[in-house]
């Protein structure tokens, strides 16, 4: 089922909650809404599941408008943040629940419960109530009865958040084989980019209820279109510079960087100046007698001094001081316990493929 929503405008009072948003979810497509806090993209998921009807523009499934159509007959599917499990009903209650709300016959929702059930790992414990249920077999409730529905379009509301770091990791790898199962539309709120880049076919970056930032997860990873989005999606190392006149690289106090996109993003023009930056993983750190390992990459025309050192366990985060007090990051693999101490001064050297370009913010 394709989603369309086109030119969504939802306001409270004097404040505007989405102002012009549209997107087009393709038939299967894991689609993600990337933003800090109230950037609306809850609000626009609310708005396609039918919980919001004051807006104005349109919501389409398959080119049908689905203006005055209440949430229950959407046949959309909702995971929310805090499960909304009925704590008094058992799981295959709870999982049969809008089954038997559409009037299913027993006999056929017994056996899509019990399919659903499987599907999310959880075969056996249809008769256990929620409480007896840890937070991450919960979720798993909540996504069986959003599934056993057959549902045209899933909807996920942030819903790893509650859940600890390593049942977050879990529940990614089973939301990813349970769609590639389905194939199913799915629209997923977050606000945890490691959970956008890792799932997402595609997301949007929302920002004060306007589309920043739309595409694939690498691509908007490497070749961000602004700032915003490229500060939004991790840590940036930045240095001003002017792009050259045919367009291939940045000149920088810091040296002259090649570009490799194929094209200049929006507000950035040649012979101007803008924002050139990497990534914390595309910099490596030596002390002046010591080169760095790693073949082709460029090291800057100035030294730094480690400002602090966080151990990550497989990798260091280095804080780092450039000339002018600029601060830089880089994420270095452990290797053999080495450690740069604090106050030390190093080199700092970039893979050549590591630069971007965005405008002057």
């Amino acid at each position: 089922m394709s989603l369309e929503i086109e030119n969504i405008r939802v306001s409270y009072g004097a404040t505007r909650a989405l102002d012009g948003v549209s997107l087009k979810l393709e038939p299967g497509e894991m689609f993600f809404l990337l933003g800090p806090s109230g950037c609306g993209k809850s609000t626009l998921l609310r708005s396609v599941a039918g919980f919001i009807e004051n807006f104005e523009g349109d919501i389409r499934i398959d080119g049908r408008s689905l203006k005055g159509v209440p949430p229950h007959k959407r046949d959309f599917g909702m995971v929310f943040q805090n499960y909304a499990l009925f704590p008094h009903l058992s799981v295959h209650g709870n999982v049969a629940f809008g089954l038997e709300a559409r009037n299913v016959p027993a006999s056929e929702c017994s056996t899509r419960v019990a399919e659903a059930l499987h599907m999310v790992g959880l075969s056996g414990y249809g008769e256990r109530r929620p409480g007896e249920l840890s937070g991450g077999q919960q979720q798993r409730v909540a996504l069986a009865r959003a599934l056993v529905i057959r549902p045209r379009v899933l909807l996920l509301d942030e819903p790893l958040s509650n859940l600890d770091a390593k049942l977050r990791w879990e529940m990614r790898e089973e939301i990813r084989r349970i769609h590639r199962q389905t194939k199913i539309t799915a629209l997923y709120v977050t606000h945890d980019q490691k959970e956008a880049l890792s799932l997402a076919d595609r997301m949007a970056i929302l920002k004060s209820g306007k589309v920043e930032a739309l595409g694939q997860p690498r691509t908007l990873y490497h070749h961000p279109p602004t700032r915003f989005s490229a500060d939004f999606l991790g840590d940036v190392n930045a240095v001003n510079g002017t792009v050259s006149a045919d367009g291939s690289n940045v000149v920088t106090a810091l040296g002259t960087f090649a570009l490799h996109a194929t094209s200049l993003p929006p507000g950035v023009e040649r012979g101007r100046e803008a924002t050139l930056f990497c990534r914390p993983e595309s910099v490596v750190v030596f002390d002046s007698e010591t080169r760095p390992s790693d073949a082709g990459y460029v090291t800057l025309n100035a030294d730094a001094r480690i400002c602090s050192a966080a151990f990550l366990g497989e990798s260091t985060l280095y804080e780092m001081e450039l000339p002018g007090g600029v601060k830089w990051r880089a994420l270095r693999h452990e290797r053999d316990g080495e450690l740069l101490t604090e106050g030390s001064r190093v080199k700092v050297a970039v893979s050549p493929r590591a630069w971007a370009v965005v405008a002057l913010s």
